[in-house]
């Protein structure tokens, strides 16, 4: 693939969809959303229902996007060897061998991450923000790209570790799956019942340089000054608003302004639009939001306040074109 460029991300992402949607009916916003943050070179949490096809979905983009995949299923007795890896005493070679975790993948999925304790947890922390991991004193690069999917239960508690902040804040952005509509869960049916197999096969559609371009591409996608002055702005508001304990931390504006980016390549542009931050203000700051404790039990607390928020910033005018 030549030196991809808006309209260029465009085209791919749109086949990239096309393929991956054989597998998953329906969820095509949430679909563009996570095509936004592989572009961006950031991880996801998922957070709902087992049984939404998370694992299914977290395969397909591997699959069409041509890279490596691991899926590490977390539970209490995981140790942070058990995904980093280790060393290993070969007989027949006379010396120690690095046996690789399954961390070593372009794509994780880290199901059920919650189950895991958090020094466990604590293991993708390194992976995550730096692309390396650290065994046995050994510092070792991850192949890239590299992209976390992690998912955790909404309603199941007992006997779950809850994410720390700190590991929370390098999630670029959290999605929700929700239940298919009923029409989306017949054409799963019917699907099912014509292929006459529980598998979709996928076909590759571009590769892990490919990809790596693209990502290039995004970084060249113009920002206005007013429209950096509305994303700290937003961000801001995170921090002062009365009923929220803990706002977004910076890394929240840096997601903010890279998904943008992102977003506005998505529909074939060269610059971003106040739309696009818009459209990523509940994903890329929900989760960095701590609410005051009267507010914890409160459903749709977080998102009610970051509409608040989104309403109570002025709009600035930009041009539809790059200057």
């Amino acid at each position: 693939m030549p030196e991809a460029n808006g309209t260029q991300v465009a085209a791919f992402t749109a086949q990239i969809i096309q393929e991956v949607s054989k597998a998953i009916v329906g969820k095509t916003d949430i679909l563009h959303k996570m095509m936004a943050a592989f572009l961006s070179s950031g991880h996801i949490l998922l957070e709902d229902y087992p049984g939404l096809a998370k694992t299914l979905l977290a395969n397909s983009f591997a699959s069409v996007l041509g890279l490596s995949f691991h899926r590490i299923q977390f539970t209490p007795d995981l140790l942070p060897g058990d995904i980093t890896g280790g060393y290993y005493f070969d007989k027949g070679q006379d010396k120690f061998v690095l046996r690789k975790g399954p961390i070593f993948a372009n794509f994780v999925l880290a199901d059920e991450i919650n189950r895991a304790s958090p020094r466990t947890q604590s293991a993708l922390l390194e992976a995550m923000q730096e692309h390396q991991v650290t065994v046995e004193g050994e510092t070792l690069k991850l192949p890239e790209p590299f992209f976390v999917i992690a998912t955790q239960n909404p309603i199941e508690y007992e006997g779950t570790f809850p994410l720390p902040e700190a590991q929370l804040d390098r999630f670029m952005m959290k999605l929700s799956l929700g239940y298919p509509t009923p029409a989306e869960e017949k054409e799963i049916i019917h699907r099912r019942r014509v292929r006459k197999e529980d598998d979709q096969h996928l076909q590759s559609l571009v590769t892990a340089s490919d990809l790596l371009a693209m990502q290039r591409q995004i970084e060249e996608v113009f920002v206005d000054d007013d429209l950096e002055e509305y994303i700290v702005a937003m961000v801001g508001k995170t921090r002062a608003h009365r009923q929220v304990a803990v706002g977004s931390s910076p890394r929240g504006t840096l997601a903010l302004l890279k998904l943008s980016r992102a977003w506005a390549a998505i529909h074939g542009r060269n610059y971003v639009l106040p739309d696009d931050v818009k459209t990523f203000v509940k994903p890329a700051l929900h989760h960095r939001l701590i609410l005051n404790p009267d507010l914890w039990s409160v459903p749709q607390a977080a998102d009610r306040i970051l509409t608040e928020i989104v309403q109570s910033v002025p709009v600035p005018v930009i041009q539809d074109a790059k200057p």
